[in-house]
């Protein structure tokens, strides 16, 4: 059984060199000249970090890491005039970027660097070795190595077990991981985004490191987790990430509002743990899906609940209600999310759906009219797309004929929107009159009126749909009639 045993890693294994083997061929064309070009100046160059990992998984991209023993000012010497551009910002931590032929280059001198344990920055220094290089980095799996050599040849290099660590789908980090963190506590929130990416697991001491030293975490700065915290949600194994995060403490720190949402059970047993319903949603949403992972949607159906906590009310004989919890949901959603930098679009778009996820269960069986059919889609605007996936998605109910009756109404719900978008377009309602016709009816100039009879007009055409213009021009001077009467 043994034997059988190590047969089988002996074959996944050479299953991975091989798909490297197809991805570095890929890559041959900027690979081999490369290589070429520092061994011919006495320097060696490796490709290195996320580039092995991702050429082991098959699914190597145009983002291409090396290291090597030449200097800064020397790399830039080996570029000139072989790449198409390059550029110094990363200088100090010895990187030069460049791009040839639409892919993008970073190369940075072997480093040793040590840190000051309390911002994340190191005290670079340069090491005269690659395995100097590789012990500093953050995970085994990101410190495997590819020897380039002058004649095109490549060789693996794996002194810390990163390839036995990318088998058995496991992080673990090169040294102890109280060091790797305290020098770096981004590498924690790192752990949790490639648990995400990869759907690894982390190894026990990984993890105990990170619950212990989670508060770290306050040393980076909010935009830089704010990155790490897209990566994760856009990961492949998203509910993972968001799960590691929670479980050693980072989220508190960084994210309290989810596990915030692990509410006990009442005592009939009768309310889902908001929490886990949460994580159910996100999963559901990404099974949605229908091309690239979709950021606002993920980040909709993770936070839409998050206003339950806040709102949670045990009712006479034992029940519990959430009243108003999209209001106050939507009102934490853009507070978080301002305090992490996010992006004002994309706070607002997030914020909005969490707002609108519960409006349709009061659609009832169908009973809604076409006025508020209109309003539904028009608040959605050109989030309705994504409010027709989260809605499906928060549907978790057990009940098989429950859930199947939510989806036939919501069917229902969208063909309706869809007739009525045959007939009128939904995506640009605007009043039946602009506000120059507005000024010239009504004989004002332009000033706040003006607005408050668009709004009226606008309100109107969303009760009744189009009207013709002299109807809309009767309509709003009867309502400016009764205006100038009170």
């Amino acid at each position: 059984m043994a034997d059988s045993s190590r047969t089988s890693d002996v074959g996944r294994r050479d299953r991975l060199l091989a798909s490297a083997t197809v991805a570095l061929r890929d890559h041959a064309d900027v690979l081999g000249p490369l290589g070429a070009r520092f061994a011919e100046k006495g320097f060696e160059l490796y490709l290195v970090g996320g580039s092995v990992r991702d050429a082991l998984l098959g699914r190597l991209a145009d983002d291409l890491d090396f290291t090597t023993d030449a200097r800064p000012a020397d790399v830039q010497k080996l570029l000139s005039g072989w790449v198409d551009h390059q550029w110094d910002t990363g200088i100090d931590f010895g990187t030069i970027s460049a791009v040839w032929r639409g892919k993008q280059i970073e190369i940075t001198t072997f480093r040793a660097d040590q840190y000051d344990r309390v911002s994340r920055n190191p005290l670079v220094t340069f090491g005269s070795t690659l395995e100097d290089d590789l012990v500093r980095r953050d995970f085994t799996v990101n410190a495997m190595a590819v020897r380039l050599g002058a004649d095109g040849s490549q060789e693996f290099v794996d002194p810390l077990g990163g390839l036995d660590a990318l088998l058995d789908g496991v992080l673990d980090t090169p040294g102890a991981p109280e060091t790797s963190f305290g020098d770096d506590p981004l590498r924690m929130l790192r752990a949790a985004r490639f648990a995400a990416q990869l759907g690894f697991t982390l190894l026990p001491r990984v993890f105990s490191a990170i619950t212990e030293m989670a508060d770290q975490i306050d040393r980076i700065t909010v935009e830089r987790v704010a990155v790490e915290l897209d990566k994760l949600i856009l990961g492949e194994f998203a509910v993972d990430g968001i799960e590691v995060m929670c479980e050693t403490g980072l989220a508190s720190r960084i994210l309290p509002e989810i596990p915030a949402m692990k509410l006990e059970i009442d005592e009939h047993h009768q309310h889902k743990d908001v929490y886990w319903h949460s994580l159910t949603v996100l999963q559901q949403a990404i099974d949605l899906e229908d091309g690239d992972p979709d950021l606002v949607l993920r980040w909709a159906a993770l936070l839409h609940d998050i206003g339950k906590p806040d709102t949670k009310r045990n009712e006479p004989g034992g029940g519990v209600s959430f009243h108003h919890h999209e209001v106050v949901g939507a009102k934490m959603v853009r507070k978080r999310l301002r305090a992490l930098k996010f992006p004002k679009k994309l706070t607002d778009d997030i914020a909005q759906l969490v707002f609108l996820h519960l409006r349709f269960h009061g659609y009832g069986k169908g009973q809604w009219t076409d006025s508020a059919v209109r309003r539904y889609a028009t608040d959605a605007g050109d989030l309705l797309p994504r409010l027709h996936k989260l809605v499906r998605a928060d549907c978790t109910t057990r009940n098989k004929r429950r859930a199947a009756a939510l989806q036939a109404t919501y069917d229902d719900l969208e063909q309706r929107i869809a007739r009525i978008e045959e007939q009128e377009d939904l995506a640009r309602v605007r009043p039946d009159l602009d506000g120059n016709a507005i000024m010239e009816l009504l004989g004002i100039p332009a000033g706040p009126e003006v607005g408050q009879a668009w709004k009226f007009l606008k309100e109107l055409r969303l009760d009744r749909g189009p009207m013709d213009r002299d109807d809309a021009e009767r309509e709003l001077l009867a309502w400016w009639a009764s205006r100038r009467s009170q």
